[in-house]
């Protein structure tokens, strides 16, 4: 028998489907309540509003600096929930897989969930696994969906944000969009860039801990920023004002985008947020940002305006420029 793939076998529900729960996955999952292998898990709650969210990654290629397909798995949801005001507590995954993908290779996938989950201090309480003919998919694709508490009185949302506030970033952007791209590429600098996946709860349950004035957070994944802030400002009905010469982007990624035609600001990133915070509480913000590892580069970037829903990008030559949203797909498959 070979062993050493994934089979259409190992997807029907048999022996070999039994095999690949018991041998691989529950080694690495060892919550009890998936060890269980019950229908669905029984899991124990604290007191406070439920948070729930789930997302696909299809990521190409599923190996890049930075993380895999696996690592981005457990941080995109764990960081929808954070951004949510949410203490992520339990993960559901499931695996699409190829027939004729190395087992070395979904091994690899699991091993990296197992290390972010442990990170982030989540579980991966239930699963499945179906497999599909070869050619019919590109070697791995992986849903998961997550489960958190909003904490009583914690009040994060579009209606708390008035003129005045202040909009802060926890570090550069464009990083994973450009990493995935120049490897995706084969550009001879891809080695040097490196994604920034990270799963972002523990920098933002200090914040929130500390910095009663949060008043809104986004993670800036698929159009970057300035997609994330024009989705603000539209359901705000505010005008968004940012500074470019404040939004921490790096040399090399800077570099990088102004030679491909890219602008940073559209770019994916998968470890970073924005927060939206009371103009009295921004120093403060920062700071405690500032102290967590993930907001070493945090900054200040703009400010909310009276207005009808526009993102005004202030240039270090004095202009001022009206942005939009991300316009088609310039990096299709990349989270």
């Amino acid at each position: 028998m070979v062993d050493d793939v994934i089979l259409l076998a190992h997807g029907d529900g048999g022996e070999l489907t039994y095999r690949l729960v018991k041998d691989l996955f529950l080694r690495y999952f060892p919550s009890q309540a998936l060890q269980a292998l019950t229908d669905a898990a029984a899991l124990n709650l604290p007191t406070g509003r439920l948070a729930v969210s789930t997302d696909a990654f299809v990521v190409s290629p599923p190996f890049f600096p930075g993380g895999d397909i696996g690592k981005l798995a457990v941080c995109g949801t764990v960081n929808d929930l954070a951004v949510s005001g949410a203490r992520p507590l339990y993960l559901t995954t499931s695996f699409l897989l190829e027939e004729g993908l190395p087992l070395a290779e979904l091994e690899r996938v699991v091993a990296s969930m197992a290390v972010t989950c442990q990170e982030a201090g989540v579980e991966i309480v239930a699963g499945d696994t179906k497999v599909v003919e070869r050619g019919k998919l590109d070697r791995i694709f992986i849903t998961s969906a997550g489960v958190g508490i909003i904490p009583p009185g914690e009040d994060l949302g579009y209606h708390r944000v008035a003129p005045g506030d202040r909009i802060l970033v926890n570090g550069g952007m464009g990083e994973h969009g450009l990493a995935i791209l120049a490897l995706r590429s084969g550009l001879d600098f891809a080695e040097q860039l490196k994604s920034d996946c990270a799963p972002l709860n523990g920098i933002i349950a200090e914040l929130l801990a500390q910095v009663k004035g949060v008043k809104l957070m986004r993670d800036l994944t698929r159009g970057g920023l300035i997609t994330a802030a024009k989705e603000i400002a539209l359901a705000t009905g505010k005008d968004l004002e940012l500074e470019e010469g404040a939004i921490p982007v790096s040399p090399l990624v800077r570099g990088a985008a102004d030679l491909l035609g890219l602008d940073p600001l559209y770019l994916a990133n998968e470890g970073k947020f924005m927060a939206i915070v009371a103009p009295e509480e921004a120093e403060k913000a920062l700071a405690v940002m500032r102290q967590h590892p993930l907001g070493k580069e945090a900054a200040v970037i703009g400010e909310v305006r009276e207005g009808k829903g526009g993102v005004y990008l202030k240039t270090a030559f004095g202009g001022t420029k009206l942005m939009d949203m991300l316009a088609g797909a310039p990096l299709p498959r990349i989270c």
